[in-house]
């Protein structure tokens, strides 16, 4: 095991270095799938057909060489990224590292502008089109994914400053879950799906369902409605009942190889899901399976020197946001394993030693030959802001205040 000497100091350091950086680019920036928004390839005619497009995804996002200031790809907000910066920064304002409640302000100004507003639902897209195996999804396109993040973000922040508008956004984040993305299968099974748009088939991916999910218990505690309870958890057994004996889930219901595989942080999302969901709905019914799902992701996700794993049967890439959710995931669950938080700390130091670059920001990925240096915005530090917070906030909890 790597010998860390991580402190609450340290992270404290780390995390107002990174801080500093992603305020000082305006917490804008480039994104590992924001090839298809080049404007030199968008006005190509090959631009139009699904494989160039997923080439060029991929390329742009596999490269070690940042390749897009020559394509023209700009620099820009992500509105999942800035719900992941304000999740955190309400954190940092909590545990008394940030005092200045006008970033708070800023970034859910910024976070409401960047908002859908559609038959009085409220959501969240990308920031770029990005191509699926079913379809293209045009920029924008409201999804469960950014708008569960973004409402989150927002129920954060009202709990630190209740403007009812925080509130009220929330709520109608849940309505146009339950409206537009709930899919009743049969009298037992329903789920979310991650977007509206009728791309086929609609396939359950498990990590959006229980976002979904925990989002709607959230909002039912917070908002005291009890009717959002019932398809929330209805939803959230669906997914329960499809882990695997050993504690997995694949990424998604769907009989091919691009939804039948596990990784870290998508296993990640679905533990903290339940682990949510059981608290804001008031039931202990998903502990087996978090307990389980844990079991599993201690043993099949961190190498022997506590690396974070990509992929629970092969090491590299070493990515990011598996660092990021690893963290998170081992605070959120650190009462199923006393040794969670010496764990996480372990992490960050691997993390520190292997992709923190001295200019204030993380790296993208690690190859067992070759490191992708690319200062991501959302993907990197927004992820790494909100572990580096989460961190914090339960070490505060238990060292000794230091600031």
């Amino acid at each position: 095991m790597l010998k860390t000497t991580t402190t609450l100091e340290t992270v404290k350091g780390t995390t107002m270095k990174l801080l500093a950086y992603c305020q000082a680019n305006d917490w804008a920036g480039y994104d590992p799938y924001d090839g298809l928004n080049s404007k030199v390839f968008q006005a190509l005619k090959i631009f139009h057909f699904k494989l160039p497009r997923l080439a060029l995804i991929q390329l742009m996002k596999r490269s070690p060489v940042n390749f897009r200031r020559i394509l023209q790809v700009p620099r820009s907000l992500s509105p999942k990224g800035i719900s992941l910066f304000l999740t955190s920064v309400n954190k940092l304002y909590e545990i008394g590292l940030v005092h200045d409640d006008k970033i708070i302000r800023t970034l859910s100004d910024w976070l409401l502008g960047l908002s859908l507003l559609n038959d009085g639902y409220l959501a969240w897209g990308y920031n770029f089109d990005w191509q699926a195996l079913t379809g293209l999804v045009p920029y924008g396109t409201p999804n469960i994914i950014c708008s569960t993040f973004a409402g989150n973000a927002l129920l954060d922040t009202y709990k630190n400053f209740p403007d009812p508008r925080f509130l009220e956004s929330a709520t109608r984040v849940s309505s146009f879950l339950l409206d537009r993305l709930y899919w009743e299968v049969d009298s037992k099974d329903a789920f979310f799906s991650y977007m509206p748009i009728s791309l086929k088939p609609i396939i359950p991916i498990h990590n959006a369902n229980l976002l979904g999910a925990a989002f709607l218990t959230r909002v039912a505690r917070e908002t005291r409605k009890k009717a959002l309870l019932a398809p929330a958890l209805k939803a959230a057994r669906f997914s329960a009942s499809k882990q695997q004996g050993e504690g997995s889930w694949d990424y998604g219901e769907w009989d091919r190889p691009s939804q039948r595989w596990i990784d870290n942080f998508h296993t990640g999302f679905n533990l903290c899901a339940l682990r949510n969901i059981g608290r804001d709905a008031e039931t202990s019914e998903f502990e087996p399976h978090i307990k389980r799902g844990f079991d599993f992701y201690r043993q099949h996700f961190f190498e022997k020197d506590e690396a974070p794993k990509y992929y629970h049967d092969r090491l590299y890439p070493i990515d990011i946001h598996s660092v990021a959710q690893s963290i998170i995931t081992l605070v959120a669950l650190k009462d199923l394993d006393k040794n969670n938080t010496q764990l996480a700390k372990t992490v960050l130091a691997w993390a520190m030693s292997n992709m923190w670059d001295s200019k204030g920001y993380f790296y993208f990925q690690k190859h067992r030959c070759w490191t992708i240096r690319i200062p991501y915005m959302r993907w990197s530090q927004a992820w790494m802001l909100l572990a580096l917070a989460t961190l914090a906030e339960s070490l505060k909890t238990e060292e000794a205040p230091i600031w």
